[in-house]
């Protein structure tokens, strides 16, 4: 129906589409043969000046042409402040109550923080009202379309975000580097700890068992020289080295007589 309506048509065509719910995007419209016909016409070529405003300005923008522009109902009133609320979240992460209540021309902080949380709950912007500071954290916006004349602004941001990014991908790349030869190095390090406390618990194990042995062998040999005959009886190192105490010698078996008084 868009590309087939003309005239008074295509006209009534902008009106919905700028009231619609849910609608944001106009560029697709506007390149239309027949919506693009609509600025030949005297008649019409107001309606194709709105359409326009829709996809690229502003509410100040409307307030600044609406002599020359259709009136606006409440509806699309609304969208217009959603997207030059889209607008202004694009220019700065930080909205004031006091900009904002100015630029969208609301009368209190109620019906301004009602209608952000509108825009919010249709994805037009995302972030947060902070009402004791008195202002809307913005965290995300949705894009507008884009004049021919914005192109190379966005090209030349486009080319910073590239450069700052390579710079990021650049740093990061570096710092995984490093990560890895820090655990190489670590890994080889543990290796050569496991190694070395491998040898020492060998070391230790050996000259153990090393005492044992020599132990073992001075044990015998204390034993075979108890076992050893001496030449005079007896089995005793002593006996054997001929230190033994000297006997007692015999009793003669005399007796002397006691004489009896």
């Amino acid at each position: 129906m868009s590309k087939s309506a003309k005239g008074a048509a295509a006209a009534k065509l902008i009106q919905d589409v700028t009231g619609a719910n849910g609608v944001y995007v106009f560029a697709q419209l506007l390149e239309l043969p027949n919506i693009r016909e609509l600025q030949k016409s005297p008649e019409h070529e107001s309606s194709y000046a709105l359409l326009e405003l829709f996809a690229y300005g502003t509410y100040q923008d409307y307030k600044a042409k609406c002599a020359n522009l259709p009136s606006l109902n409440q509806a699309q009133t609304t969208k217009l402040k959603y997207l030059t609320l889209a607008s202004m979240a694009t220019q700065s992460r930080i909205l004031a109550y006091s900009t904002l209540l100015a630029d969208l021309e609301i009368g209190t902080i109620r019906e301004l923080e009602d209608l952000i949380i509108d825009a919010i709950y249709q994805d037009i912007v995302r972030g947060k009202l902070d009402q004791k500071e008195q202002q809307f954290e913005v965290e995300l916006t949705m894009g507008r379309d884009l004049q021919v004349s914005q192109l190379p602004v966005l090209l030349e941001e486009l080319k910073n975000w590239s450069r700052r990014t390579a710079g990021v991908i650049g740093a990061l790349d570096k710092k995984i580097d490093a990560v890895i030869l820090e655990e190489r190095n670590a890994k080889i390090y543990m290796e050569q700890h496991e190694q070395a406390r491998e040898a020492m618990i060998t070391d230790i194990q050996s000259k153990s068992k090393k005492g044992r042995m020599i132990e073992k062998e001075q044990t015998e040999d204390t034993m075979e020289l108890d076992d050893m005959p001496n030449s005079g009886g007896g089995g005793t190192l002593s006996g054997f080295l001929g230190l033994g105490k000297r006997a007692k010698p015999p009793s003669t078996g005399v007796f002397r007589k006691r004489n009896r008084p």
